[in-house]
Formats: C-alpha cells, sequence, structure tokens
C-alpha cells in the first residue's frame, strides 16, 4: 500500500455497497436454457427448488441439445446466446451457468461478453477437487454417455487446466443405467427407479478403483441423485449444484462472523419460470421448441 494515499488504503478495507448506498443485493444465479423443453426433477438445474437462492432462467432460441453437442454456434444462434447472457447481467445475477454440460463449449464466449463468474459445467469445480488428493488418487467422472464426452477432453483441458486424459480420471458412461435413457429422448426421468442403478454403477466403480477418493457428476440431470450416492460410498459428490453453490456462496453475507446486515436477505421464494418465459414475441417465433 505504499504507493497508495491514505484515503485510497482505507477504502480498500470497506466492503463494496451499491451505487447510492442502501443494502447490496441478495446473492442470485442466472442460468443458460437449452432451446428445449422437458420436465426436471427437483435437484436437476432447471428444477428452481434445487437452490437456496434466487435463480433466473433465458432460453436460447435455436440452441438446441444437439447444437451444443457439437459445441458450433450459427450466427444468430450465437447473437441469441450473448443476448441471454447480457440479460442475466442486466438482472443482477452474481454468476451465470449452463443447464447443459456441453455449454462448456461456449465458456468462452459467455466470458467475452460479461464481468460475472462464468461456471457453464460441473467440470469448472474439477481443478480445486484434484487439488484436494495424491497424484496416485482417482476421481471418478460420471457422465450420462460416455462417448459423446470424449470430444471434448481438449477442451477440458484449456478450459480447467487440468488434463482429463490422466490416470488419476476415471470416466463413466451412465447410458446403461436402467430408466437414465429418459434424458437422451427428453422425457422426465422416474428418479426414484433410476436412484438403486445410478447406485450399483457408483458402488461398482468404487470397488473396482479403491483408490477414488471423490466422484463429480457430469451431467446437469445427475445432481437428484447425488445424496444416494454420498451415502452409499462415503464419498464426497460434486455435482452441477455443488458448483453453482461454490461461486454464489461467495456473493452471500457470513452472519457468523464479520460485518452484517449489509446485503438483503433472500425471501426463500423463486419466482415461477415457464419455458420460454422472458422472451419477446419474435424471439419465441425463433423457438426449436414451441412453447406448449
Amino acid at each position: 500500500w505504499s504507493a497508495l494515499g491514505a484515503d485510497q488504503a482505507v477504502g480498500m478495507g470497506k466492503p463494496a455497497m451499491p451505487m447510492g448506498g442502501g443494502k447490496a443485493k441478495h446473492a442470485s444465479l442466472g442460468v443458460i436454457r437449452l432451446d428445449y423443453d422437458y420436465p426436471p426433477a427437483p435437484g436437476d438445474i432447471d428444477h428452481p427448488g434445487s437452490f437456496g437462492y434466487d435463480v433466473f432462467y433465458r432460453v436460447v432460441p435455436g440452441m438446441t441439445f444437439e447444437m451444443c453437442q457439437s459445441g458450433k454456434l450459427t450466427p444468430q444462434v450465437q447473437a441469441n446466446f450473448i443476448e441471454a447472457v447480457k440479460w442475466l447481467e442486466a438482472k443482477g445475477v452474481s454468476g451465470i451457468t449452463g443447464d447443459c454440460g456441453f455449454m462448456m463449449y461456449f465458456q468462452q464466449l459467455a466470458r467475452r461478453n460479461t464481468r460475472k463468474p462464468v461456471f457453464m459445467s460441473a467440470l469448472a469445480q474439477l481443478p480445486a477437487v484434484t487439488c484436494a488428493f495424491a497424484y496416485n488418487e482417482h476421481i471418478a467422472i460420471l457422465t450420462a454417455n460416455g462417448q459423446s464426452l470424449a470430444p471434448m477432453r481438449q477442451l477440458i483441458k484449456d478450459e480447467c487446466g487440468v488434463d482429463p486424459d490422466e490416470h488419476r480420471y476415471i470416466f463413466v458412461g451412465c447410458e446403461d443405467v436402467p430408466g437414465f435413457d429418459a434424458v437422451a429422448r427428453g422425457e422426465k426421468v422416474d428418479v426414484q427407479a433410476v436412484t438403486p442403478g445410478m447406485v450399483a454403477k457408483s458402488i461398482r466403480v468404487v470397488k473396482q478403483n479403491p483408490t477414488i477418493r471423490a466422484i463429480l457428476l457430469e451431467c446437469t440431470e445427475m445432481p437428484p441423485y447425488a445424496d444416494a450416492i454420498r451415502q452409499a460410498t462415503g464419498l464426497p459428490v460434486f455435482d452441477a449444484i455443488t458448483a453453482c453453490d461454490f461461486f454464489i456462496s461467495s456473493f452471500k453475507d457470513n452472519a457468523r462472523f464479520g460485518i452484517n446486515d449489509w446485503q438483503q436477505s433472500w425471501d426463500g421464494q423463486q419466482d415461477s419460470y415457464k419455458f420460454g418465459q422472458n422472451l419477446s414475441s419474435a424471439q419465441r417465433g425463433m423457438l426449436v421448441n414451441k412453447i406448449r
């Protein structure tokens, strides 16, 4: 601080307050949604009840699952994507994520258009999880489909700073779990029916690889099974929800110590949301999956 004036140095220790005074807005999450309407289960990133803070959704017209998986957007869809990012930023969200792990392809695009933290995939946590364990220990990464994630390995290396081809990562496709194929069909998943198969697969992988120390669920529709896997394996389980909680918690007042009463309290009520909400009539006309 020697190069700073006394007033500047003192100012660095003051909490950031909103322009005009008053309490800071409570922390909230922004979610970029695919042009894909399906009935999300509690725990799914598209279910507002999955979060203990406000969440706002914005669908990107034309951004289908197939386009997202390809990693390439048309010029119009790219413009729609950027508009969605800017809309969420204007809503005052604290961070931005997506409702499909393949949106990691567009992590850079989102970052270029906002100053908010962007974490488009549960894999954003992988560097921290990796750091927590020894080099000869393993991390299991469960995906909806093992083969479809393979083309993303260089992207994971570039964006997350870890090499997914290292021996310490064990990728496990869950496409053969009974009932989970409903995800690929865009149908409602019977979580209760799928849970035993998801737990059995996790237990089997851990038994086959006793040096596994953590499990990361890559697919955004896998968090509903996280608790059951935690109970069955005794291991820490990371997913899209823990990724969001990690970033959003950094914006929240800690009531246990430090200054208090500087941030508005969340009322505990999520705004209702329906697919296509917050779009203009022209934008709704660009939807591939029309509003039901």
